[in-house]
């Protein structure tokens, strides 16, 4: 009966699928067709990659409803209930940058900005900037949710400081750090690192999960505008000081 059902949400989630992919396919046929005219070589390789993409997709998001919803929110209810809720923070930081390393947006963003830089920004050091900082902040709206805080404390003076920064960095590294923000909040981040707040915040006595549980993602989005504005003035001082 298990096996029925669980076929059943992934038959509902291949069709979802099926509805985002077919435009998107369709529109390169369509331009393939009018003007493209790609070799035949490359439209195989591409039609593979596709593939591999929409399979991978309803394995993800079928393991993230058995599987990490589920387990976060179990993670997040235990240590809410435990006399050491505190762990949540350091778990927070913990968290928040293995998903972040995890994210395969953050990792085409860190390749994409090494190419159109011609090397001058590594990968290496926009993923341990981009991971790090989210984690501060996870652990951040850690401290948020056990200290019953609004995040208007937080979102307000965070997105103010974005913009002063916007003043001091390269419009190059500005570009780049917004576009983070959108790339951060990724599949994993939502599924697994929300879900552990959710599950925190609907045990620990006096929260409301909808009130003092979400938000998260709001941090988490702020988190890389400001850690790569700080990695780009930091490489820029560091190019004005190399002789």
């Amino acid at each position: 009966m298990n096996v029925l059902l669980d076929f059943l949400d992934m038959r509902h989630v291949v069709m979802e699928l099926l509805l985002a992919f077919t435009p998107l396919v369709g529109f390169f046929a369509w331009m393939q067709y009018k003007s493209l005219r790609l070799p035949r070589s490359y439209v195989l390789k591409l039609l593979k990659g596709v593939l591999l993409s929409f399979l991978g997709l309803v394995l993800f998001l079928q393991g993230v409803t058995k599987g990490f919803l589920p387990a976060g929110t179990e993670i997040g209810r235990i240590i809410g209930e435990a006399p050491w809720r505190m762990a949540l923070v350091p778990l927070g930081f913990l968290f928040g940058f293995a998903a972040t390393a995890a994210e395969p947006a953050v990792r085409v963003l860190a390749i994409e900005m090494e190419k159109a830089s011609g090397g001058s920004v590594g990968q290496r050091p926009v993923l341990v900037t981009l991971s790090v900082g989210v984690g501060l902040f996870v652990a951040l709206g850690m401290v948020k949710l056990l200290l019953g805080l609004s995040i208007l404390y937080f979102v307000v003076p965070g997105y103010a400081l974005a913009l002063l920064m916007t003043r001091f960095s390269t419009p190059e590294f500005i570009a780049a750090a917004f576009d983070a923000g959108g790339v951060a909040t990724g599949p994993m981040t939502v599924t697994f690192v929300m879900a552990v707040v959710l599950g925190a915040a609907g045990a620990l006595e006096g929260r409301n999960p909808v009130l003092d549980g979400f938000g998260l993602i709001a941090l988490v989005a702020l988190a890389p505008i400001l850690s790569i504005m700080i990695l780009g003035m930091f490489l820029s001082r560091k190019r004005s000081t190399t002789p």
